[in-house]
């Protein structure tokens, strides 16, 4: 059976297009019950069990049957082979990615990641004191794909903060190694790796075991188990964000051959059947020209299989009114990766809000972006863009205020606590506020 591209046609004059527009965009993010059901049991069992329950889930679902956690850590002797033993083709791309993802990033931290203070008129120190966190844990997908860029983009910015322990787990289905993927963690410079994934995964980075420590943090995507851990796990340690089917949005004005605006869709669409891959463009002839190119490359594609259903079931082609309007809608979806595939798309940057990750012009395809551009590939999905970043420096930085209140300064802020304090009726925090007055009053007492 031949396999066809057929994204849904929509037009922006269409009496129809809002409704039609928002059952193409609907997502729910809502996690099956059945699977929060066992995420929660499987997260309650490694916090009691510990490396007993996470052998025993390894076995069971990667298929991977050990006798001891020890099996499961790479070292870092097995990751610097790794590297050595790929081709020198990939150690070469793999090191000029890490030079970029890292140089981008420290570029980030000191533009705003940096500790501050200054003292006001009567000596009293405000500020802000900026650290890293002590210990992150990062989650690799494993299985369907190998992602050595995800190993990258999360060690990397991590590394630039400052972070002391950066903790990988990636999944390895019957103990099959990517030696991609180790090699990026080595590059990366990644402390501790387990071959371990999932929800226990998930819990032995947030809970501890007697072999994996606990973490601060835990970053990176996975499926929708590790979705829902990362979500029930949130208190007991941070996470970066609960990442949704990635997402390509392309701005196209007509200017930017068919075929690389087709390819440029697909490389969203090949993720998985739930990607949403959208083209906005004013030209209808245009937008038949891509469909066109859509179906003459899809049969040259490995995985055209996901990729027509990914595009058949949430893919859209819209026509619009202008590349204003286009712009519009863009802003209304907040997609994760958003291509203005344009001959000046400095004209339309200024109209563009929401979104994870602006590619600017025919020549940056969002694919630069995912490997080695520099900025962070971990994008907001799902909407998210409207009041969500990208994974950077600061993501792995806590801030701290400084407070160091002069003698004089105690004067003047005393007077302000203490009676904003007494209308509280906390006369505690009001009394060791008046202590500090040169002139002490007498206790109020609120009735």
């Amino acid at each position: 059976m031949k396999l066809i591209a057929a994204p849904a046609r929509l037009s922006c004059v269409d009496s129809t297009f809002d409704a039609q527009f928002k059952a193409r965009l609907h997502w729910s993010a809502a996690t099956d019950a059945a699977i929060e059901q066992r995420v929660a049991d499987i997260l309650t069992d490694v916090q009691q069990r510990g490396d007993a329950a996470v052998l025993e889930y390894t076995a069971r679902f990667d298929g991977l049957s050990v006798a001891s956690m020890s099996e499961l850590e790479l070292t870092q002797a097995e990751l610097k082979a790794a590297f050595e033993a790929i081709p020198a083709a990939q150690r070469d791309a793999l090191q000029a990615a890490a030079r970029r993802v890292r140089t981008y990033h420290e570029a980030q931290k000191k533009a705003n990641g940096e500790s501050w203070s200054y003292r006001d008129e009567d000596g009293t120190l405000l500020g802000q004191k900026v650290t890293p966190l002590d210990r992150v844990g990062i989650y690799v997908p494993g299985g369907k794909a190998a992602y050595p860029s995800s190993v990258l983009m999360n060690a990397i910015p991590a590394h630039v903060a400052g972070v002391a322990e950066i903790i990988m787990v990636v999944p390895t289905p019957k103990g099959e190694k990517n030696a991609l993927v180790l090699a990026a963690a080595y590059v990366a410079g990644v402390t501790r790796a387990f071959t371990v994934g999932g929800a226990q995964a998930v819990a032995a980075l947030a809970y501890g075991t007697a072999t994996i420590p606990a973490v601060d943090k835990i970053t990176g995507p996975g499926n929708a188990y590790v979705a829902a851990a990362k979500r029930r796990v949130f208190g007991t340690v941070g996470i970066d964000m609960i990442a949704g089917p990635s997402e390509i949005l392309v701005l196209a004005d007509g200017s930017t051959p068919a075929d690389w605006v087709a390819m440029d869709l697909f490389s969203q669409a090949e993720h998985d059947e739930l990607a949403q891959s959208i083209l906005l463009c004013p030209d209808a002839a245009y937008i038949d020209a891509v469909l066109a190119a859509m179906n003459r490359l899809l049969p040259q594609m490995p995985r055209a299989d996901i990729i027509a259903k990914s595009l058949n079931g949430r893919g859209a082609l819209i026509l619009t009114r202008s590349m204003e309007e286009a712009c519009e809608i863009s802003n209304r979806i907040a997609p994760e990766h958003l291509e203005v595939s344009s001959r000046d798309p400095h004209r339309w940057e200024p109209l563009l809000r929401h979104a994870g990750a602006i590619f600017l012009g025919a020549y940056t395809s969002e694919s630069l972006g995912d490997y080695c551009a520099g900025p962070n590939h971990v994008l907001p999905t799902s909407g998210t863009a409207r009041f969500s970043s990208p994974l950077g420096v600061y993501d792995f930085q806590k801030r701290s205020s400084l407070i160091e209140v002069s003698e004089a300064g105690a004067q003047v802020l005393g007077k302000i606590a203490a009676e904003l304090a007494y209308g509280e009726g906390l006369q505690a925090h009001a009394r060791a506020a008046e202590m500090r007055l040169q002139d002490v009053p007498a206790m109020r007492v609120n009735k």
